[in-house]
Formats: structure tokens, C-alpha cells, sequence
């Protein structure tokens, strides 16, 4: 009797229905968001499975954007992602299983294990016959771990920058094969 493997099935990131985001307490009285506009995201999955897809993830830190030319400039700059010596920051994950997404994600050349929440919100075929998978990613992140060290306070002795970075991801995935 033959084995029946499961078939690889590839997946790439659907940039025009997908955000990589984050927010940042900024003086510890308001939440600053950003994102990053240019990125590549690809999925191996066996079959139409998603537990343990394999999941690697590009992202171009100079493509951040907060809204603010000036705070853009200063977190492009060696202050914090220096993102001309680091022009990308990755994620290649480990595991995933019941809404637990585990990988290494390396920002300035330091790379650290990092555990997200993932919501799967479903499995549909557009009106064009394209199957999509849609999924709400969530986590949290220490900036100093990845040398993302810049600090100042306020006069009054307020940070003016956390430490602690929620991640906030809304990924769409096309099915290439």
C-alpha cells in the first residue's frame, strides 16, 4: 500500500490587504503607531495545513513610517535601527500551533526568540480564484534587547521613549501552489 505525503504548498504575503505595525508609549502618556511599508513575507505549509508552517519574513527598515519625517529620520539613524548598516529585519519561524507562532526575529544583526499570538481568521477564494488566508499577529517586544538603546526624559522625569514595542500585524496570504 502506497504513503500518501502531504504536498508543500507555497504562500506569499498579499502586501495591498496586509500592515506590519507597531506601537510605542511615547512620554508614557500617548501611543505612538508605525509601520513598515516595503516587506516580503513567504509560507511553506504541508497541504492546506498551517501548524507549523514554515514562515520567513523581510522587512526594510528604512521603508518605516510614523507620520513624521523628523521621527522617521531619527529612527532610520544609529539612535535606533540604523538602517543603513541594517537594512532588513527578519523573522524565521520555528513552530506554530495553536495560535502560538514562535521564530527568531533579528533586528540590527541581534537576533532573539519571540513568542506571538495569532489569531486564523479563515481560508476563502477571492472573486478572481485566488485562495487567501487571513491571519491577526500580535506580540510584544523588549527594543533594548535588539540595541534599539536610545533613551531620554522629559524635565518632569518622564521617559520619553518604552522599552516595551506591541507588535501588531494584519497578514493576507495567496496561495501559490
Amino acid at each position: 500500500m502506497d504513503t500518501l505525503t502531504a504536498t508543500t504548498t507555497k504562500w506569499a504575503i498579499d502586501p495591498s490587504h496586509s500592515e506590519i505595525a507597531f506601537k510605542v508609549k511615547h512620554m508614557m502618556i500617548s501611543t505612538v503607531t508605525g509601520h513598515f511599508e516595503d516587506y516580503t513575507a513567504t509560507v511553506e505549509t504541508e497541504g492546506d495545513s498551517w501548524t507549523n508552517a514554515k514562515i520567513n519574513v523581510s522587512i526594510k527598515t528604512d521603508s518605516i513610517n510614523t507620520k513624521n519625517k523628523d521621527r522617521d529620520a531619527h529612527l532610520k539613524s544609529d539612535d535606533f535601527f540604523a538602517a543603513e548598516q541594517y537594512p532588513e529585519i527578519t523573522f524565521v519561524s520555528k513552530s506554530y500551533a495553536n495560535g502560538k507562532l514562535i521564530g527568531d526575529l533579528t533586528i540590527r544583526d541581534t537576533t532573539k526568540e519571540v513568542s506571538l499570538d495569532v489569531e486564523y481568521n479563515g481560508t476563502a477564494v477571492d472573486p478572481y480564484g485566488q485562495t487567501k488566508s487571513g491571519f491577526e499577529i500580535s506580540g510584544q517586544i523588549n527594543r533594548k534587547e535588539f540595541g534599539l538603546s536610545w533613551s531620554a526624559v522629559t524635565e518632569a522625569g518622564n521617559i520619553v521613549v518604552s522599552d516595551k514595542v506591541k507588535l501588531a500585524i494584519e497578514a493576507q496570504f495567496i496561495k501559490q501552489s
